[in-house]
């Protein structure tokens, strides 16, 4: 989208290129990401930039209300509910598709989620591409304020805590198994926290312990969550020694209760230019005749997950528990980043953290996911190039 750069960077490009780009990121741990990395960045206009902006900060200041709590209980009434909830949620991914409405460029909230990203992988993708593609001196994925120096000390700040990187742990289901393990990897080398599998906690009273690489048991102060609870209700061959309803002596970095707070359930509140018409399919009278210009999604699901693209009445009337899912009007993606090959589709993930004392979060990064098929996702990208996940370049 600006066109000068784009020009410039496709006449660089190459497939032995962007090979050897691949190779160094497999070179830091011995292993490529399990998905997809695109080709190109997602090169940000500064009226695009601006537009993005302002939709963020009419979601933050959703987030902020005094009343929030109250009015997301029903969404932790729905699911589980974990003690010690804090204040307010320590991460934000703000998801934007990159549409045409009325001839304009225009961005679109598809989903929130108070849960972390991967913020260490884009922070080093980006790394990465600056390394591989000297043109790009002049272009960077943050905002004013924010460099690599300033977002690592911020990242480490909502992670790490106030506590020595041994006493916190980046917790999940089978890590080494994740599609983001590599964005685990990366968090233990410039954090220096250790990766940990539910399965290998161990609880002592009230307290959580792991044992390090030596066998030394250590207490668990602080835990980095990425654990997604479907996952972990999909898994009851898993035996935990803890449960996360039980009331720990424990510190989080992403409380659990923010994942489902800050949901699709909130899509529904929110009102103005960048928001999709969404509603509950408990507080549809009349289902649309035109269905084929909606989504079913339910509330609560992860990755894309239970989405139906091709809405019949028969998917809403199969439809038990409609206060679960939200039946959302359909956007169009422009296709806006031009490939040697034809144009690509891209949605931006808008990357905030928040931490503790802070008045409000900070936008510190961000990624892109490009596309070619019907939706952005692997399914619809199968046998593509200049598909999957990049990063978003704004101009200095």
């Amino acid at each position: 989208m600006i066109s000068d750069l784009r020009d410039d960077f496709n006449a660089s490009f190459s497939a032995e290129k962007y090979e050897e780009f691949l190779k160094d990121i497999a070179s830091d741990f011995g292993f490529a990401p399990t998905f997809r990395i695109a080709e190109t960045p997602f090169f940000i206009p500064d009226e695009l930039k601006d537009k993005i902006l302002e939709a963020c900060d009419s979601v933050i200041e959703f987030v902020m209300r005094p009343d929030f709590k109250e009015i997301t209980q029903r969404a932790i009434d729905l699911n589980t509910s974990v003690p010690n909830e804090d204040e307010h949620t320590q991460f934000l991914a703000i998801d934007f598709g990159i549409c045409e409405e009325d001839g304009q460029i225009i961005p679109k909230l598809i989903e929130v989620q108070g849960f972390p990203s991967v913020f260490n992988f884009q922070f080093n993708l980006f790394k990465k591409f600056r390394k591989h593609y000297p043109l790009l001196e002049n272009s960077s994925p943050y905002l004013d304020g924010i460099d690599d120096v300033a977002y690592l000390v911020l990242l480490r700040k909502v992670i790490q805590g106030r506590h020595s990187p041994e006493e916190v742990v980046l917790l999940e289901i089978e890590p080494a198994k994740q599609n983001t393990k590599i964005d685990f990897h990366y968090c233990q080398h410039d954090l220096g926290i250790p990766i940990v599998c539910v399965t290998d906690v161990e609880k002592e009273d009230n307290k959580l312990f792991y044992k390090d690489d030596s066998g030394k048991k250590i207490q668990i102060k602080r835990i980095y969550n990425r654990v997604i609870f479907d996952e972990l209700d999909m898994r009851p061959d898993l035996k935990l020694n803890f449960s996360f309803q039980d009331d720990l002596n424990v510190e989080w970095a992403g409380h659990p209760n923010w994942y489902t707070r800050i949901s699709k359930f909130i899509l529904p509140y929110l009102e103005g230019p960048y928001f999709i018409e969404s509603k509950l399919l408990s507080e549809i009278s009349e289902i649309p005749e035109d269905l084929e210009n909606y989504v079913l999604k339910p509330l609560f699901s992860f990755s894309g997950s239970g989405v139906k693209f091709h809405v019949t009445k028969e998917d809403i009337a199969e439809v038990k528990e409609k206060d679960l899912f939200i039946l959302q009007k359909k956007v169009h993606y422009a296709p806006v980043i031009k490939s040697p090959n034809g144009q690509v589709k891209v949605e931006v993930r808008i990357l905030a953290l928040w931490p503790e004392g802070d008045a409000r979060p900070t936008i510190v990064g961000n990624l892109s996911r490009l596309s070619r098929g019907e939706m952005i996702g692997v399914k619809f990208n199968k046998d593509k190039d200049w598909v999957g996940g990049s990063i978003g370049l704004f101009q200095k």
